[in-house]
């Protein structure tokens, strides 16, 4: 690729050389810039709308053959659009594999309207303010966009409301409506599921009960954290409920996913009649001036922070925990934010299926070095045929993964997982790229697909309403 002002052009014959000489000719006219790359073979054109949470950045941190090198980004001006621009420059310019994006950007009051007037593309990314997520995604399907939009879509009922409403809307306009669930290409989620699913290792699902759920999500989170190298900065609204949503809104909306994609993915499921909500509640982190300005760069809190301070120090209700039912089976679901990580630790997650034949677990703590791990541990313990069925079902799984085994371990096994399968959370925003596109081309989201985005916001926004009244 050979750039001169606002020309970019490929040459490798004398056509292709042709062809630069005449660009030399036009530099300094309307620029065939545009002309030249846009012709090329790729039927998905990106629009990234108001980018306010770096999870819009990391979609665009791969290349795809479908996909226009060529972005619109409608955006108000501001440092999230800077750090936005920053990170896809970083994915650009780092010296292995460098992306190639050229984002053409509009900033104004009315990049929303701007957006929706031009419509310089047929995918709208959404990842920021999630009190505006909701209007956006229902615009953009109206307007006949199609969208992938990071969690969550909606953070109360009122928005779920509307939720319901926009998939009428991208179903009458024939487009597609995709959350972005990242979860679901961690490698020892897909493994727990895919054991879950032998009878002969797992045996059936439990029903379980509320005290002892049948499955179990728990995560803990940080405010303060690394992402591609370089210290997250958070806008201030991320502080507020009503722009960023409760706790139970939010990351908890991965965990639903898990317990759903896990459990019932061959099942449709119907959100008035299969979920039950049991018990919710709430709770506060405590963040500092200093904490804050440590993750926002501010000085001091926001005029619309100022309802959760208390005695100088904000109250964060970004912790939550749900009990209810899916298809008559036990679920609990809680998520926990802390300021910062411990040195040499992260993110963590527990996850328990609880089969009738075994447990399948997932630990991330200080035992694992903070690194997922799944184990098997049988009902019966010292149980010859068990062990036996347990070998041939790694074996049988091998084929899909190669080198996975077992280690004895007191309670059962360990399963083995080989790092090349351990390849990060950013890496898995190019999977659900890829799932997406695979989408698009079929022209409809899978029938479980679908039912399941509507019950798990239900799930999550029925979870938050439990919780106000207690």
């Amino acid at each position: 690729m050979l750039m001169l002002s606002n020309c970019h052009f490929k040459f490798n014959n004398n056509q292709g050389k042709a062809l630069f000489v005449l660009c030399l000719l036009f530099v300094t006219g309307t620029g065939c810039q545009n002309d030249i790359r846009e012709s090329e073979d790729a039927s998905i054109k990106l629009i990234t709308l108001d980018p306010g949470h770096f999870h819009a950045a990391l979609i665009q941190k791969s290349m795809y053959k479908e996909i226009s090198p060529i972005v619109h980004v409608y955006a108000p001006d501001g440092p999230e659009l800077d750090a936005h621009l920053k990170l896809i420059e970083k994915y650009n310019s780092r010296a292995e594999d460098p992306t190639k994006w050229e984002e053409i950007v509009y900033k104004g009051p009315d990049y929303l309207q701007k957006m929706l007037d031009e419509k310089k593309g047929n995918v709208v990314i959404l990842s920021g303010n999630n009190q505006k997520k909701t209007e956006y995604i229902q615009k953009s399907v109206e307007a006949g966009i199609n969208v992938l939009a990071d969690k969550p879509m909606a953070i109360n009922t009122k928005g779920f409301q509307q939720l319901e409403k926009s998939f009428e809307f991208a179903q009458r306009n024939k487009v597609l409506l995709y959350d972005i669930m990242t979860e679901r290409y961690e490698i020892t989620n897909m493994l727990q599921k895919e054991l879950s699913e032998q009878p002969d290792v797992f045996g059936l699902l439990e029903k379980g009960t509320q005290d002892q759920p049948a499955i179990t999500k728990e995560s803990v989170h940080h405010f303060f954290k690394f992402v591609s190298g370089s210290p997250l900065i958070r806008p201030q609204w991320f502080f507020d409920i009503n722009q960023a949503g409760n706790g139970l809104v939010d990351v908890t909306t991965h965990l639903v996913d898990m317990v759903q994609w896990e459990a019932f993915s061959n099942e449709l499921i119907h959100y008035k009649t299969d979920i039950n909500m049991l018990s919710a509640r709430r709770w506060t982190t405590s963040i500092n001036p200093g904490q804050f300005k440590k993750s926002t760069g501010k000085d001091t809190y926001p005029a619309y922070l100022q309802k959760d301070v208390k005695d100088g120090v904000l109250q964060v209700y970004s912790n939550g925990e749900m009990n209810y039912t899916i298809k008559g089976v036990h679920a609990k679901v809680s998520v926990v934010w802390n300021f910062e990580a411990p040195e040499g630790s992260g993110d963590t997650h527990y996850s328990v299926m609880r089969g009738t034949k075994a447990n399948l677990i997932i630990k991330q703590g200080a035992e694992q070095g903070y690194k997922p791990t799944l184990y098997i541990e049988p009902v019966k313990s010292n149980d010859a045929a068990y062990e036996k069925a347990l070998k041939q079902g790694i074996e049988k799984m091998g084929k899909h993964y190669p080198g996975l085994t077992l280690k004895p371990i007191k309670k059962g096994w360990e399963v083995v997982i080989p790092e090349k399968y351990k390849v990060g959370h950013e890496s898995h925003f190019a999977e659900v790229a890829k799932k997406y596109l695979r989408f698009l081309k079929e022209g409809q989201l899978p029938d479980w697909e679908k039912e399941a985005l509507l019950s798990k916001y239900y799930t999550t926004t029925k979870a938050l309403e439990l919780a106000l009244k207690n």
